[in-house]
């Protein structure tokens, strides 16, 4: 019985009270909290939003929702794969135990500093919330030094991760006019690591499926295309459109530059086999996350350029659509495969995905459609983002609080 309690599964360790298996590995609490935080920060946005509510931050409350939902909510996801990935490209050992639980309360810090401003100073919110990427950071290199070259990039995003963030809290504390192109840079680093993470696992793991598809069926598998030129430029061209942003936001060098990385992201995405993953939710979440990258670059590229929707409205098709369906399907995959279950999502997590899409269907074609009733947009979509991360929420807070299925009886 003892050595059954001593063994490790997948690296994690089996037959631990709730707190030790909570901060066993990084997915755990920080897919939690993002799975919790997620529909409660968009509720309490809706309701400042509408007038329900009086506004719960000294920040304008679009800054705040910006804010949150970026280096809130998508950072906690994002913290969460780099803390699982890490251990497995590296062969490093996972953060865990006291360092892990000390880094989660360090981004619950941030978000009550966040909310509680003017109440918390501002000099102090901007530290709490500042330092959280910088000692992630801190945290990873040692590993990612020693690993493959092509994972510094992910070092590199984090400190511009944290120049962006900086450039919001300064003009937060009355130094710069720099909030929305620090929110612009957070948007566009976000995308970029799609485009390299997604563009990395989203064919890896179509191709492991119809492998596994065509050996049941005897057959020689037709597998994603492998075009390693095409997946650089796509990357190069998301970089290039965070460029320009900075360097020329709202100039129609933006709107060419994010045009032409839509045309580049959907021929690499094009050899990925999409239809034959259409049976496996799990898959074909990855696929339509991806999808939404292109779709939110063209749509910010002709945002720019012809003036169809103002760059406010156009860049949801990034932030809900991308880089919420790539981190709900990305949180769903992880948590069931580091937890020893089923890779399969029910009807329910299926619906999740789908609400999602609807979500930055409606906030992009209701104020093309209902341009008078901007107001129901913003309703619309958010209450379908919260109906998605509600059934994501009660379908894996259970899961991440609970030890592995595959530890037997010991």
């Amino acid at each position: 019985m003892a050595e059954a309690r001593s063994r490790t599964f997948g690296g994690e360790p089996a037959g631990t009270g709730k707190a030790s298996l909570l901060f066993s590995y990084g997915f755990r609490p920080f897919f939690l909290m993002a799975g919790v935080f997620s529909p409660l920060a968009v509720l309490v946005w809706l309701g400042v939003f509408s007038g329900a509510i009086a506004p719960v931050s000294g920040y304008p409350p679009s800054f705040w929702h910006a804010h949150e939902m970026l280096f809130g909510y998508a950072g906690a996801v994002m913290t969460g794969f780099f803390l699982t990935a890490v251990p497995n490209w590296t062969g490093a050992p996972p953060l865990r135990g006291p360092p892990l639980a000390g880094l989660a309360l360090l981004w619950l810090a941030g978000r009550v500093a966040i909310w509680l401003v003017p109440a918390v100073p501002e000099p102090v919110a901007a530290g709490v919330d500042l330092s959280f990427f910088a000692v992630l950071g801190l945290m990873l290199a040692p590993s990612l030094a020693k690993a493959s070259r092509k994972n510094l990039v992910f070092l590199a995003v984090l400190a511009l991760l944290v120049a962006a963030n900086l450039l919001f809290h300064l003009e937060a504390l009355g130094l710069a006019h720099t909030a929305s192109l620090g929110l612009n840079l957070g948007v566009d680093l976000f995308a970029l690591l799609i485009a390299v993470i997604g563009g990395r696992v989203t064919p890896a793991f179509t191709a492991n499926a119809l492998s596994a598809q065509a050996r049941a069926c005897g057959e020689q598998p037709r597998l994603p295309a492998h075009r390693p030129w095409l997946g650089e430029a796509a990357i190069v061209s998301v970089a290039a459109v965070a460029i320009c942003d900075l360097a020329a936001p709202g100039s129609a060098w933006v709107g060419w530059i994010a045009l032409a990385a839509a045309g580049i992201n959907a021929a690499r995405m094009a050899g990925w086999r999409t239809r034959a993953t259409l049976g496996q939710p799990l898959l074909w979440a990855l696929h339509l996350g991806y999808l939404w990258l292109v779709l939110g670059l063209a749509a910010k590229g002709a945002g720019a350029l012809a003036g169809i929707w103002p760059a406010t409205v156009a860049l949801h098709g990034i932030t809900i659509g991308a880089i919420g369906t790539m981190t709900l399907a990305m949180m769903s995959r992880a948590s069931l495969g580091h937890t020893g279950r089923a890779l399969a999502a029910g009807r329910g997590l299926t619906a999740a995905y789908g609400l999602v899409s609807a979500a930055a269907l409606a906030r992009l074609a209701m104020p093309l459609v209902l341009p008078g009733d901007y107001l129901a947009s913003v309703v619309i979509a958010g209450a379908l983002w919260i109906a998605a991360f509600l059934i994501f929420a009660a379908t894996f807070v259970p899961i991440l609080t609970a030890p592995r299925a595959d530890t037997g009886p010991g």
